[in-house]
Formats: C-alpha cells, structure tokens, sequence
C-alpha cells in the first residue's frame, strides 16, 4: 500500500536524474550595448544534439527584412514550441513586430535540396525523420514594415524531453557601409 504513493512522489526525481545536462550559453547574442560588430552567422545549441543557426537577413527596399532559421533535429529526437511566434522586440524590450511566415520546410541532411516539404505554418513540434542522420527544419520570415536601427529576433521557446529550454535573442542592426540589416554582437 505504502509502494502506491511513493512511486508518483520518486518518479519526477527519477526522471530528473536521467536527463542532459545542458546550461544555455549565450542566450542573449549581442556582447556590448552598441552592438557594432557584423557576424557572419549565429548558431545556438540545445539539448539532445538540436540546435538552430542563422545568417544576415535579405532587407527589404522598404526598410524591412526577410530572415531564415535553420533548425537541426537529429534522428530520434524532437521538440515542441512553446509558441509559434517570431517576434521582433526592441533590444531585450517591447515587442515591435510579429514576423510573418514566408515558408517552413523540412528535408534529411541525406536527401537532395530539390526535395522539401512545405508546411504552410508554422508546425507544434519538430520531428527528425528517419531517413537520415539529422533533419533540416527552415523557416523563413519576412517583416515588411520599416525596422529600427537596431532590434532582437525572439525565436520561440522549445519543450525538449519534457523541459522547457530559451533559445537565442538574435540581435540585428543596420550597417551604413553594407547598406544592410546583419546580425551583430
């Protein structure tokens, strides 16, 4: 009888003891407050081999930006969002924008760029498939109002083997000389 309501109390201790390790790094992207330095890409990684990267986003004439995400899922693994929404923020402030999707799609590392599933939104969970090594999950967004010169791309949150993980601030400003939106730090 005793065994019965012990059980439930030990399961989440139990559970606990066999998950990764893993402390985020990084989690906000830019270094120093005037953010000055372009970065080529950006690459954050979570627990279970995931993880998400970026690079420079395309501006837009009108002052906005198209911006791609790349999320790497390796075979077995997955992870649900929290929420679907991109959102752009002042840096590590209000919420400027809500980034519209453009597509999100997926393939296997193995199998050819020419062969990709559209998703018309965006999905509850990423989910490797089978076929190879990792699963490419892209999304890309656009925002077409006109951007400030300097702001932070929130991805969603994941809940990865049952625990929620942040994922990287992405920080952007506008560089004069490149005529161009790019990732700063």
């Amino acid at each position: 009888m005793r065994m019965r309501y012990t059980i439930p109390l030990l399961l989440p201790l139990l559970l606990s003891a066999c998950g990764d390790s893993y402390t985020p790094v990084d989690v906000y992207m830019a270094k120093t407050p005037e953010c000055k330095e372009w970065q080529q890409g950006s690459r954050f990684e979570l627990p279970r081999g995931i993880s998400i990267a970026t690079t420079p986003p395309v501006t837009l004439p009108d002052g906005g930006a198209e911006f791609t995400f790349v999320y790497l899922v390796p075979r077995g693994e997955r992870a649900m969002f929290v929420s679907r929404d991109y959102n752009v923020t002042q840096p590590k402030g209000p919420v400027i924008a809500k980034a519209e999707l453009v597509t999100f799609y997926q393939r296997a590392t193995n199998a050819p760029a020419e062969i990709v599933e559209a998703i018309p939104k965006v999905p509850d969970m990423l989910i490797a498939g089978a076929t190879g090594a990792e699963t490419i999950w892209r999304v890309r967004l656009r925002v077409t109002q006109k951007l400030p010169d300097r702001f932070d791309v929130v991805p969603p949150a994941f809940e990865i083997a049952l625990n929620q993980y942040p994922v990287r601030t992405f920080t952007y400003r506008y560089f004069a000389d490149r005529k161009a939106y790019g990732l700063c730090r």
